[in-house]
């Protein structure tokens, strides 16, 4: 070791632990155990008692460990390169509290040497600074020299504890253990596979593998660590779970009803009560009482939240759905609005009929419109399998616990899932006219309960909410004429054959997009109170083409915005996928192919260990030793082969075969068993017929015999 010595020769225990020399614990406890386990102070050149506040002991830098006194001497040579200021600063932001408490009082103990410098000079100044706080003059020294040169501004963040720096301002690491890329992919490839088979499962087929082509390998947790570092947890959920579980991590689009007026927009849905209900006889019916689960379909203002229309049917269909929009229309007015779920009973054309968007039933030119659609109403689809895109799912759900668990309903209540059926289930039918009965009271008190928190109730009650604004809001009031007007509404338009612009309702409409669909069959959306905000576009088969032009402002049903979020959705499921394609560089089939490459021919047949005793059976004979091969044993042989091949033949003829006795058909599989043992060649056939004659319960028997007295049984 060269005579060089480091600059700071002495060391306290609280110094030593926040140096990061290696091999030196990173605390003050664990400097002191080590210092006790090598007996430090048993030195007495190399350990002394601390000068000064506090007191404690001091070490020698000679009494460290190898590896921390070559990293002292190596500094006092060859100071290591100071990280740059962003890289510092980064750092520093991602350390503890206590680490910047830390530097904190370390900045504060050099300001107060910089203070006392102006009147005592430096190296006064140390010693005073070091004798008031405790700290060693020599730790104070190290600090000045680190923040040498700086910025008063940089100095806290060099100041803080460099131990726990390690790679982050750039220290050098040890090489981590690496493997053979292909063990890696063969991990990953059966891994993220739709099948979700278990990581130790997958390591342990790849070190099958491995082994069998001597590839290099690493420990199990080292490989699953590796995996979540280098494939991210959507691209794990993607390959094992679906595209669904993925969508479900996309945040969903929050949208604005603060903006809307009563009856601007509803939206309906069917609900299923978890009620036993009894429906009642009509006049000549002979079929028995129906008994059953009720549906109900509501309408609901989504600026308010109340339930402004409904009915109770057997079963959801379109008839209902009329009658309970009639009942809205009647008593309220025509919506401007209307979001219906994508049910056949919604998209039926008595409903939404020669609304060109309608993606049930087929679309033909002479369609008689529906009702939403001659009203001039705007028909909104929700997205299906997502009950957040209507607001009415959350209505429902207050009805599961106000309504169908009212006290009244005790014992036809169903329960709301298949395994949560209460004691009493079945027990009891309720009367659709009592049950008509309160479920208008829970939804009565649904719409006048107040406390709700939505962003335009603040504490009142849907009902409120809904009076006032519709007091004020520009209400459409239907008339007979309009009641019997089936053949207006909303129609496809065509694009100008030249330049694909739209002409509507005295406006013209036009992106550089459109000149791809000249003279074609276009339907739009749009808002009818604000036509200066442009048209969405769509062509005869529901499939999106553009916007013309762009909307400023995004309201409950703006088009744009949803758009934007779909396509940033798809893009970034595009890209997960990309990612899961480059991970899974083998499919499963090339996996099976390596597995039976590397798997045995035939499994090796288990030696017998132990030999079961023969006992009381003195007067028998014991059992000859099979002979040696002979020339007479070959020609038996021979003549037992072809006894098979003349029999096998037989029964491809269909020939009667010869009834045996179970003796006989043991004596023939015993025959065939010394015939395996001597080596001697049997047949696929005869195999075959020996395995499962081997599985009968004849054989069994006559086994325990033939093992008791040997060929004695054959008389």
């Amino acid at each position: 070791m060269t005579n060089t010595a480091p600059d700071q020769e002495w060391w306290t225990t609280d110094a030593l632990a926040a140096s990061g020399l290696p091999d030196v614990p990173a605390t003050r406890q664990g400097v002191d155990a080590l210092a006790a386990r090598l007996d430090w102070r048993a030195h007495p050149t190399r350990a002394r008692r601390r000068q000064g506040r506090g007191g404690g002991w001091e070490y020698h830098w000679k009494l460290l460990p190898p590896r921390a006194q070559r990293k002292l001497i190596t500094a006092s040579i060859a100071p290591a390169a100071r990280p740059e200021r962003d890289v510092i600063w980064a750092w520093f932001e991602t350390l503890p509290v206590s680490a910047k408490t830390r530097a904190y009082d370390r900045l504060k103990l050099v300001q107060q040497v910089e203070a006392l410098d102006r009147v005592f000079g430096r190296d006064q100044a140390v010693r005073e600074v070091a004798r008031i706080s405790g700290q060693g003059a020599r730790t104070i020294w190290g600090w000045l020299k680190q923040i040498d040169g700086l910025r008063a501004d940089d100095r806290l963040a060099y100041l803080a504890p460099r131990h726990r720096a390690a790679t982050a301002i750039g220290a050098k690491v040890g090489r981590a253990l690496d493997c053979d890329p292909r063990f890696f992919d063969m991990i990953k490839s059966d891994f993220l596979r739709l099948a979700g088979p278990s990581f130790s499962t997958c390591y342990r087929r790849a070190v099958r593998i491995a082994k069998a082509e001597d590839i290099a390998m690493l420990p199990e947790r080292t490989m699953r660590r590796r995996l979540d570092a280098a494939v991210s947890e959507v691209t794990q959920i993607l390959c094992r779970k679906g595209i669904d579980a993925v969508k479900r991590l996309y945040p969903t689009q929050v949208r604005d009803k603060s903006a809307l007026h009563a009856l601007e927009a509803v939206n309906a849905d069917y609900h299923k009560f978890d009620v036993f209900v009894r429906w009642p006889v009509e006049r000549g019916q002979t079929e028995p009482q129906y008994v059953g689960r009720p549906q109900m379909v509501a309408f609901q203002d989504i600026h308010s939240g109340r339930i402004l229309a409904w009915r109770i049917d057997q079963t959801a269909n379109s008839t209902t759905v009329l009658l309970a929009a009639g009942d809205m229309i009647e008593d309220w007015g025509i919506p401007h609005h209307v979001l219906l779920d994508n049910g056949r009973e919604f998209a039926a054309k008595s409903v939404t009929g020669g609304a060109k968007t309608r993606y049930r039933f087929k679309v033909r030119e002479d369609d008689v419109p529906g009702l939403f659609t001659a009203l001039g109403c705007e028909i909104h689809w929700a997205t299906p399998y997502s009950g957040q895109s209507k607001p009415i799912e959350r209505a429902f759900r207050d009805m599961c616990d106000n309504v169908a668990k009212d006290p009244r309903f005790a014992g036809a209540w169903t329960g709301n899932r298949p395994d949560a059926k209460p004691e009493d289930h079945g027990s009891r039918a309720i009367d659709l006219e009592e049950f008509v009965r309160v479920v208008g009271e829970g939804i009565e008190e649904h719409n006048t309960r107040v406390g709700r928190r939505s962003e335009v109730a603040f504490g009142r009650s849907f009902a409120e909410v809904f009076d006032e604004s519709y007091a004020r809001a520009p209400i459409r009031k239907a008339t007979e004429a309009q009641r019997r007007l089936w053949l207006l509404g909303a129609e496809g338009l065509r694009a100008h054959s030249r330049t694909g612009e739209i002409a509507f309702q005295g406006n013209r409409y036009w992106a550089d997009w459109m000149n791809d669909i000249p003279g074609d069959r276009v339907v739009v959306r749009f808002d009818p109170a604000d036509l200066w905000s442009g048209l969405h576009v769509y062509s005869q088969d529901n499939a999106y083409l553009g916007h013309a032009p762009t909307l400023d402002r995004a309201g409950f049903f703006d088009m744009e915005e949803a758009r934007v979020l779909a396509r940033a959705r798809r893009a970034w499921l595009k890209a997960e996928k990309e990612a899961a394609r480059a991970h899974r560089r083998y499919t499963a089939a090339d996996l099976g192919r390596m597995l039976d490459d590397v798997s045995p021919t035939e499994p090796a047949a288990p030696e017998a260990k132990v030999v079961r005793a023969t006992f009381g059976k003195a007067g028998l004979p014991p059992p000859a030793p099979p002979a040696p091969a002979t020339p007479d044993l070959d020609s038996a042989h021979a003549a037992l082969v072809a006894e098979f091949e003349a029999r096998r033949a037989a029964r491809d003829a269909k020939a009667t075969p010869v009834a045996e006795t179970s003796r006989e058909l043991f004596r023939r599989a015993l025959d065939l068993e010394q015939a395996i043992a001597r080596g001697a060649p049997v047949t696929r056939d005869q195999r075959r017929w020996l395995a499962g004659y081997q599985t009968h319960s004849d054989y069994r028997a006559e086994r325990r015999l033939w093992d008791a007295h040997g060929d004695a049984i054959f008389g």
